[in-house]
């Protein structure tokens, strides 16, 4: 399955929790079909992107990093490459290049949609966002990466400003989601 007909899966499967996230669903779902390249940064009008908020492995707390170009403190995230075949990869991918934790194990999802003003392509164009929520492994070491200025974990409830809502939701959801599992599992 290529990435695209995977994202085409992963939408249209997925039971959008808000009306306005469905509406959002629905236009990525059209920007899918009008576009063939809505998986690549080079998609002018915008492109799917995904993003994941890391967990400590008990979900009290969340990492973010400090975007260099944003200026806010935002969960782990990106473009999808050519060389990736599904939505999950890629957010996982992200997770790990962004954080350095080795063991990062990816929830089921995606938990959020999210649509953003980016400069990718001047003077602006969209980041239709899918995102997720991963779970570091309790002994879990970051690393700083070069795509960010800084990298720290919050207490979920306590998600600093610079910020913004979709970082808190998307929070708020991994750490119900890692509840779910556990009790599921327990």
């Amino acid at each position: 399955m290529t990435l695209h007909a995977d994202a085409v899966a992963v939408l249209s499967s997925w039971a959008a929790p808000t009306p306005e996230e469905e509406a959002l669903r629905l236009e990525f779902l059209d920007h899918l079909r009008a576009h063939d390249d809505a998986m690549l940064r080079e998609c002018v009008p915008g492109h799917l992107t995904a993003t994941t908020a890391v967990l400590s492995h008990d979900g009290s707390q969340v990492l973010l990093t400090l975007h260099p170009k944003a200026k806010m403190w935002l969960p782990m995230g990106g473009h999808c490459e050519t060389s990736d075949t599904s939505l999950a990869e890629v957010a996982l991918r992200e997770a790990w290049e962004e954080s350095g934790i080795t063991g990062l194990r990816l929830l089921p999802g995606p938990l959020a949609v999210d649509r953003h003003l980016v400069w990718c392509h001047p003077p602006h164009s969209w980041h239709l966002d899918v995102e997720y929520a991963a779970v570091a492994p309790p002994d879990a070491t970051t690393v700083i990466s070069d795509e960010s200025l800084d990298l720290r974990w919050f207490p979920v409830d306590e998600i600093p400003e610079p910020s913004d809502e979709a970082t808190r939701r998307l929070a708020a959801r991994g750490r119900e989601a890692l509840s779910s599992s556990s009790r599921a599992l327990g």
